[in-house]
């Protein structure tokens, strides 16, 4: 073999590495993300009644758990942090706990759509 044949033969096994490396990776991210719930990174939609707790990372946010504990109407209320923060807000509103926005896209009976995205400090 050649100096240049077994430099091509490295280069090809760097790139075959990197590839797995990534597509591997790339397949595992979301099922510990769904092992965490759709909400964990801070960035979702959805729709939640009353009572409702939602995990959210807590290195990042400073809190595990979000919890709606009232929906009505004309406000949403929720929880963070074992109570230690709290806030509500009427539909089209948002709340924001440490560095997580919570926006209340709307109310319909006792569902609320929300949408939950992470801010910067």
């Amino acid at each position: 073999m050649t100096t240049a044949g077994v430099r091509r033969q490295a280069v090809t096994t760097a790139v075959t590495l990197t590839m797995a490396g990534t597509l591997g990776f790339g397949v595992m991210a979301p099922v510990a993300s769904a092992a965490n719930g759709p909400c964990y990174d801070g960035r979702c939609k959805t729709t939640v009644s009353a009572p409702k707790t939602i995990k959210v990372d807590s290195r990042k946010f400073g809190f595990g758990r979000l919890k709606f504990t009232s929906i009505t109407s004309r406000s949403v209320k929720m929880s963070a942090a074992d109570g230690r923060l709290s806030g509500s807000t009427s539909p089209g509103g948002t709340v924001k706990f440490n560095n997580l926005k919570i926006w209340v896209k709307s109310v319909s009976g006792n569902k609320a759509k929300l949408q939950l995205f992470p801010t910067r400090h």
